[in-house]
């Protein structure tokens, strides 16, 4: 499937990695990373919207979609550092040194990272319903963690979880469709399976993504927060109310890393870019004025 009036191509971004993405619209350019399970299509709605003002760039990250998947030759494959070059290069490969940036899920960390590492070309970021990695990992406790069983899954060493995962991927991934959804209509049947069929046709990558969060991405993160290193762009935070539900106050654990922050709570499900799309627009639209 594709978004509609948007061209597509297949953009070199680093050694033997090409990533597919769809561009469409003219003006200042707004990068759209997307999230698990899911492929750049999740910006559907949002892409076509910002694209009345904007260059939209809406890649499907390494490892997921269309794009290419490398195997995983140790924890930098698919560290967010090495996910967050990709970005870079990717827009620069497209003409653009600076660039707005916004992720939902696994984009989210990506582009969080993308900001700390490449302060000069993001010029504004957003993430939607995520934790910075670190925070993830240390709010995650006791019984209440059991929400993300999923994270320890993909932890653990190359071999049990994507022989696990393979052999029910459909019901795996459609699993968090159903249970993070909000509105099922947002997610139509020939969305859902577009989904899962690109998942299904991605399980070592996807698991490798995750692993990398569990380690690699963590020690980024451990270091950047000893280094007293910050976001220095615009930054704007959508998500649910999971601070609530786990015990933890999500807006402060931002603030500890972005100075210039927009936190906001949405009603919406976890999906919301598919759910929620004008109100996510007119965030993301908020976030280019400051």
């Amino acid at each position: 499937m594709r978004i509609p009036g948007f061209d597509y191509r297949r953009v070199p971004v680093a050694g033997d990695v090409a990533l597919n993405v769809a561009v469409a619209g003219s003006g200042s350019p707004v990068v759209l990373l997307h999230g698990f399970p899911q492929t750049h299509l999740m910006w559907r709605h949002v892409a076509a919207d910002l694209a009345t003002a904007h260059t939209v760039i809406c890649p499907d990250l390494r490892g997921y979609g269309a794009s290419d998947k490398p195997a995983e030759t140790g924890p930098d494959t698919y560290s967010k550092r090495t996910m967050a070059a990709d970005v870079v290069a990717l827009a620069r490969a497209l003409g653009h040194e600076r660039f707005a940036l916004a992720g939902h899920d696994r984009g989210a960390l990506v582009a969080f990272r993308a900001g700390l590492d490449h302060p000069a070309a993001v010029t504004h970021l957003a993430c939607l319903d995520v934790l910075p990695t670190l925070d993830m990992w240390e709010v995650m406790r006791g019984a209440d963690a059991a929400v993300g069983f999923h994270l320890y899954l993909m932890a653990q060493p190359p071999g049990l979880p994507e022989t696990m995962i393979a052999a029910s991927a459909d019901a795996f991934f459609g699993h968090f469709l159903d249970l993070w959804t909000g509105d099922a209509e947002a997610i139509p049947p020939g969305v859902r399976a577009a989904y899962l069929d690109a998942c299904r046709a991605a399980v070592p990558s996807i698991v490798a993504d995750y692993r990398a969060s569990a380690g690699v991405d963590a020690e980024h993160d451990r270091a950047d927060r000893a280094a007293g290193r910050r976001l220095a762009m615009p930054v704007t935070v959508l998500q649910q109310d999971w601070g609530a539900a786990l015990g933890y106050d999500a807006a402060a654990l931002w603030r500890a890393w972005a100075g210039d922050l927009d936190h906001r709570t949405v009603t919406s499900g976890h999906f919301m870019a598919e759910e929620s799309p004008a109100e996510v627009a007119k965030a993301l639209r908020d976030l280019l004025t400051r």
